[in-house]
């Protein structure tokens, strides 16, 4: 007779032992969180889906690791077959905001001033969300300056179908722009109402279809876009850019204090030109050392990762290959990559508290 005849291994028994294994991002264990699905028992063998909160999960390989050592140690158990899975979870929208159907969150990626990259960290940080496995969108909504078309390849002037505009796709990402809608060197010159209305349109007017994320680059400054944007829809959290400098540094505390205002959760800062580093290994800070990690640190919101300056991701920007696409061995390519999986575990765990903190209303009389 087996070990395993001698214990009755069962789905109750299989459940208890995995609330020992806690998701460190979120603070609660898995079986309470809903991330363990299908419990199977063959025998000595024990199967199960494991679903995470996003494919792009900075944890992944160390939850599966406690998973499977956790249901292995169930006297009795012999094999133990997990496989991963991901549902990003959508957060109830604020009660006095309308939801973009199909769309689970809206990131903004912003900046206190121009020339610090944002454009750049919002390429990379929607692309590597998709080579991540989600189902990513972008958004450009500095009008006056679109450059993500120019960044992501994008020459395409856009389908309409019925009374929808169909963004085309660039490196797995749906894409929208007034770039794609304007293009060449003609100026946009509008007043604020048309910057809103416009977009308003590219929100409610494109048919983005099912997107985990729909990432919006935003135009620098704390102007009507940003507040037009906060006041339409529910956004899962903003990106703060900036460079280590004093004179960008400034200027982002002005936008995250904008948000603040707008009660815009903070999903944490990025330092992008954080360093240069030479080919025998010596780095170079050129606009400063740690400001915007002090910065973070300040505000009491998550530093998601600094981004070396390297020529290559200028000449892939100029090129429309994101450098998480063009050098995904890179130093700069995997700087965005830990940030992006840092940005996805701010969204669900914002989600989560905000799902939390929303009544539930009951409609039934």
């Amino acid at each position: 007779m087996t070990e395993s005849a001698n214990h009755v291994i069962t789905e109750e028994v299989v459940l208890n032992a995995l609330r020992a294994v806690k998701d460190p991002d979120l603070h609660k264990d898995v079986v309470t969180l809903n991330m363990i699905r299908d419990v199977s028992i063959c025998g000595a063998i024990v199967g199960f889906r494991f679903v995470l909160t996003t494919p792009a999960c900075p944890v992944r390989d160390q939850l599966k690791f406690e998973a499977e050592k956790t249901v292995m140690a169930i006297p009795g158990v012999e094999r133990v077959e997990v496989k991963m899975d991901a549902e990003v979870p959508k957060a109830r929208g604020s009660l006095d905001k309308a939801e973009i159907a199909g769309i689970n969150h809206i990131i903004a990626v912003t900046s206190g001033k121009g020339g610090v990259g944002k454009s750049t960290v919002a390429v990379n940080l929607a692309v590597s969300l998709g080579l991540l496995g989600a189902r990513v969108g972008i958004v450009d909504t500095d009008i006056y300056g679109p450059n993500v078309p120019i960044m992501m390849g994008g020459r395409d002037m856009p389908m309409v179908r019925g009374e929808k505009i169909v963004p085309p796709i660039y490196h797995g990402v749906k894409t929208m722009s007034i770039g794609l809608l304007n293009p060449g060197d003609k100026a946009v010159v509008w007043r604020g109402p048309m910057l809103t209305s416009a977009v308003s349109q590219f929100l409610r007017q494109v048919e983005w279809g099912d997107l985990d994320y729909l990432v919006v680059d935003m135009p620098p400054g704390t102007g009507d876009v940003q507040l037009s944007l906060a006041q339409m829809v529910s956004i899962a959290g903003a990106v703060l850019v900036t460079t280590p400098q004093e004179v960008a540094l400034s200027d982002v505390r002005k936008a995250h204090n904008m948000f603040e205002q707008l009660n815009v959760p903070m999903l944490g800062v990025v330092e992008n030109m954080s360093y240069f580093e030479c080919a025998h290994g010596e780095k170079y800070f050129i606009f400063g050392n740690g400001g915007g990690e002090a910065l973070a640190g300040n505000f009491d919101i998550p530093f998601l990762g600094a981004v070396p300056i390297a020529v290559s991701i200028r000449e892939g920007g100029d090129l429309g290959v994101p450098i998480v696409i063009s050098q995904p061995n890179s130093a700069q390519a995997k700087a965005f990559n830990q940030i992006a999986q840092n940005v996805a575990a701010q969204v669900s765990i914002a989600a989560i508290k905000a799902n939390k903190a929303l009544p539930v209303l009951n409609l039934k009389k």
